[in-house]
């Protein structure tokens, strides 16, 4: 009997910029194995320490354009003048194969997702008060002030989205988000829908036996 047969997990997780969310899907994917970080094409130049084929697939907005176009995107969006897209087939044959996915993308992107790849997981990381996460966005000090006033506008409007999620996970102390993050992932992967089929081979299996 298959019971262990399972289809992978589709998990997004979504945040205002500066509200630890990179930091926590980091540690995630360190904690668990099995799931697997979706890498998304972007348009914008790579920042200090990012590498091509690992955290992002870098290329020009004409051909950003052209593979949206071709339907090659589970979803798109442009964030502050910059194109992001999730390819579509890389995402089906991983979690075909039992693989769980982690989706670190925007609100329009989770919009899409939930969408393209139904039964997704979708988590919001909020910040305790839009004060703090004007603090911890200072504090970076890489912000622009005219950047600085674009990033909290747009967290707000990120925010007033978050009603649509499946979980909230307010990160005012990293330890407790991250065993929150923990828990939410570990709930997902228990969803019946996961293993679909294994209740008809359980009684399948415990006929056969009874005769």
């Amino acid at each position: 009997m298959s019971q262990f047969r399972r289809s992978g997990t589709p998990m997004v997780v979504c945040a205002p910029s500066g509200t630890g969310k990179t930091t926590l899907c980091k540690r995630l994917l360190e904690e668990f194995p099995r799931i697997v970080l979706s890498v998304s094409c972007t348009t914008r130049v790579p920042r200090p320490g990012e590498a091509g084929g690992r955290d992002y697939e870098f290329i020009d907005k004409e051909e950003f354009v052209q593979r949206r176009n071709a339907g090659f995107f589970a979803e798109w969006a442009e964030v502050h003048g910059k194109f992001y897209g999730t390819p579509l087939e890389p995402a089906w044959k991983l979690l075909s194969s039992g693989q769980d996915v982690l989706f670190d993308i925007d609100v329009q992107g989770a919009s899409q997702i939930r969408s393209s790849l139904p039964g997704a997981r979708l988590i919001f990381i909020l910040p305790p008060s839009l004060h703090e996460l004007e603090r911890r966005l200072r504090a970076r000090g890489t912000e622009k002030e005219e950047d600085l006033h674009i990033r909290l506008s747009a967290a707000v409007r990120e925010l007033s989205q978050a009603h649509w999620f499946d979980a909230w996970i307010i990160n005012q102390d990293l330890e407790r988000a991250f065993r929150e993050l923990c828990a939410a992932y570990i709930a997902a992967t228990l969803a019946p829908a996961r293993r679909p089929g294994f209740l008809a081979e359980l009684f399948s299996g415990w006929n056969a036996d009874a005769h």
